[in-house]
């Protein structure tokens, strides 16, 4: 039997694997936790810049609006992106969606790298807008690229190079970051722009590697061109298997009704990420401030780890366990967190008891919902209804990111500690959601879980239930 690694470098698929990840999901987790170490820098420079405008020093409450819309505005651009997907990735390609959304994030190191010259924050702003809408859009093609060149067999483990990727992204952020390297007044907007160099290794690479099979076979109907693509990505075969799967979804397609927006939406979950603002938190719970690069750095290394742990597991546990049980100790993560900090000034040691919460919080995020969530996003849904579902979670995860980005520094001066209490509620929310409705997707074809799902009942009422209205003649 072939291992893991024999079947990815039969063909080009590691290779390609690699390219979409660093253009992809590692570009998110970068400006999630790149923009955190820079951060007092940056309020700085929003004071001088105000100042040399104006003559005078901005009121603190202006400063920390400013600085909302600049962490906020990544989420909103992203929230575009997420909205834009289907559009571009049905207009161009999944290839060439790639290719161009790397071309907008190395637009957006453009106008990072000249606001500090022209001194202008309105240009960081502008600048973290286009990163966002890059990460958006380049996040769910990277996805639906992933989904649409796995075969069954290890569609788990390649979905999860997503969020291996996002978390080599956060600790590449954390780790250049630090003031050893570009963690510096004077390096911070090169800092916010180094990821735009592993977008132009994607756009130089990608043309070298074939389309998405599924999408050649199943959008263009080009059976041969489908052929070689596979052949290209795992190695010559027949994989008239594989093909003859692809066409008995198209058939279902041609022969199924539209699934509506309000059903899609019911059958997510709810993900939220702070990782923005761990230098806030670990400030927040009494962490020298000297320390705190080196500890988030430390978590990074715990993410990356835990996401390859993850990747052996999620094909061998399922996705269930992973995410019930993920989110279930990711609130009791949160409850004592609150504990923790209310008690941080009763000793020395407590702010590191908090320090290791966030460490089992990360080790079970990613390797639980964070791991298995982008494997479902590519089972849940068969292909024409899996844009619109990528569509829909991208605009509740950008919504939520814009949303905290903006008010969380507030939050945390009006709530302190107990605003962590909000995430349990949250993560006990997912965990009761997927331990009750959602199927097992291990192993299975998209039909079979598109099937299944269907077969849930909620009060005696199945999803697969349509409503019927009566016309009298």
């Amino acid at each position: 039997m072939e291992t893991l690694f024999q079947q990815l470098t039969h063909g080009n698929a590691l290779f390609l694997i690699l390219v979409l990840g660093l253009g992809g999901s590692f570009q998110v987790g970068f400006h999630i936790t790149g923009l955190s170490s820079p951060s007092p820098y940056i309020q700085r420079f929003i004071n001088s810049s105000w100042y040399d405008r104006y003559g005078e020093p901005p009121h603190p409450q202006t400063v920390t609006m400013i600085w909302s819309l600049i962490v906020s505005m990544f989420a909103v651009g992203g929230l575009l992106g997420a909205i834009s997907v289907k559009f571009i990735s049905d207009l161009l390609g999944r290839k060439k969606a790639m290719i161009c959304n790397s071309f907008i994030a190395v637009l957006a190191a453009g106008f990072m790298l000249a606001s500090k010259n022209v001194n202008s924050f309105e240009m960081i702003i502008v600048a973290r807008f286009l990163f966002g809408y890059s990460a958006g859009l380049g996040m769910n093609t990277h996805l639906i690229y992933l989904g649409e060149i796995s075969p069954r067999k290890i569609r788990g483990i390649v979905t999860l190079t997503s969020a291996a990727f996002t978390s080599l992204g956060k600790v590449s952020g954390r780790a250049f970051g630090l003031s050893e390297i570009l963690g510096r007044e004077d390096t911070w907007d090169i800092l916010l722009s180094v990821a735009a160099l592993f977008s132009f290794v994607q756009i130089v690479m990608l043309p070298f590697f074939p389309e998405t099979p599924r999408y050649l076979l199943i959008e263009k109907g080009d059976d041969k061109a489908c052929k070689k693509a596979l052949q290209s990505l795992w190695g010559q075969g027949d994989y008239q298997q594989e093909m003859d799967e692809m066409l008995t979804e198209q058939a279902a397609i041609k022969a199924a009704p539209p699934v509506s927006l309000l059903q899609l939406l019911r059958d997510r979950t709810v993900r939220w990420q702070i990782s923005t603002f761990t230098y806030d938190i670990f400030l927040e719970a009494g962490i020298p401030k000297k320390k705190i690069r080196y500890i988030t750095l430390g978590l990074g290394v715990a993410e990356i780890l835990t996401s390859l742990t993850c990747g052996l597991l999620i094909d061998l546990t399922g996705r269930r366990p992973l995410l019930f049980g993920g989110y279930g100790v990711m609130s009791a993560c949160w409850i004592f967190v609150t504990v923790t900090l209310n008690l941080k000034d009763s000793s020395y040691w407590v702010p590191y008891i908090t320090v290791s919460l966030m460490v089992v919080f990360i080790m079970f995020f990613c390797g639980g919902p964070g791991g298995a969530t982008p494997t479902l996003n590519s089972e849940l849904f068969i292909q024409s209804n899996r844009m619109a579902s990528l569509v829909l979670t991208g605009l509740q995860r950008w919504f939520m990111f814009a949303v905290m980005g903006l008010v969380f520094p507030f939050l945390i001066d009006a709530l302190s500690s107990y605003l962590f209490l909000l995430f349990a509620s949250a993560c006990m929310l997912g965990s009761l959601y997927t331990f009750f409705l959602l199927p097992e997707t291990k192993g299975k074809t998209l039909l079979e879980i598109s099937e299944e799902f269907k077969a849930i009942t909620i009060c005696g009422k199945s999803f697969a239930e349509e409503t019927r209205t009566e016309t009298r003649l």
